[in-house]
């Protein structure tokens, strides 16, 4: 017996999927899946969250000063003119920022192999680049996710079965997070 799902898919195909459906799981919260998929899922994703649990604070916050291009009330940079070129106008500001350790740093990685990069599109500009965000899946699991199961021990997700899929009589089920 081999340790895990085949799921009727290539290697490959297969890693794909799962790696999909955990980055979806994180990233909404729930995910509507078969029973066979959403129990491979699960272990994935409860291994992310126990690693993000484990290592949620440690890190240190480090104080740096950053050059950052002034704008105006449009958003666009504030440039002058000097010796006959347009140049734009930086201030120094300080920041705050957190620096991860190194065992953070080697948990963020591995949750990195695992979780694909996301893209958050804002409804009104769909299809254009402007304003896109990317969405740092690790700092989600660090941040949000980590602290609400900081008293937990394992069990970070629940399956609810729906029922039968209409198609092919698969059954379906809700994964979520608890």
């Amino acid at each position: 017996m081999s340790g895990y799902r085949k799921l009727s898919r290539t290697s490959d195909q297969r890693k794909a999927l799962l790696r999909n459906q955990v980055t979806a799981l994180i990233y909404r919260g729930r995910i509507v899946t078969t029973e066979a998929k959403a129990k491979e899922v699960r272990r994935i994703a409860e291994h992310l969250i126990a690693l993000a649990v484990r290592e949620r604070d440690n890190y240190e916050t480090v104080t740096v000063t950053a050059k950052v291009a002034r704008k105006d009330k449009d958003g666009k940079r504030v440039k002058e003119v000097q010796n006959g070129k347009k140049v734009t106008v930086y201030d120094e500001v300080e920041k705050q920022i957190k620096k991860d350790k190194p065992s953070r740093l080697h948990a963020r990685r591995q949750m990195l192999k695992v979780l694909y990069p996301v893209k958050e599109v804002p409804k009104e500009t769909a299809g254009r680049k402007k304003n896109t965000k990317d969405i740092d899946l690790p700092a989600k699991l660090f941040d949000e996710i980590a602290p609400k199961y900081a008293d937990r021990n394992g069990g970070y997700t629940r399956i609810v079965k729906l029922g039968q899929r209409r198609g092919d009589g698969a059954p379906t089920v809700v994964l979520e997070l608890v």
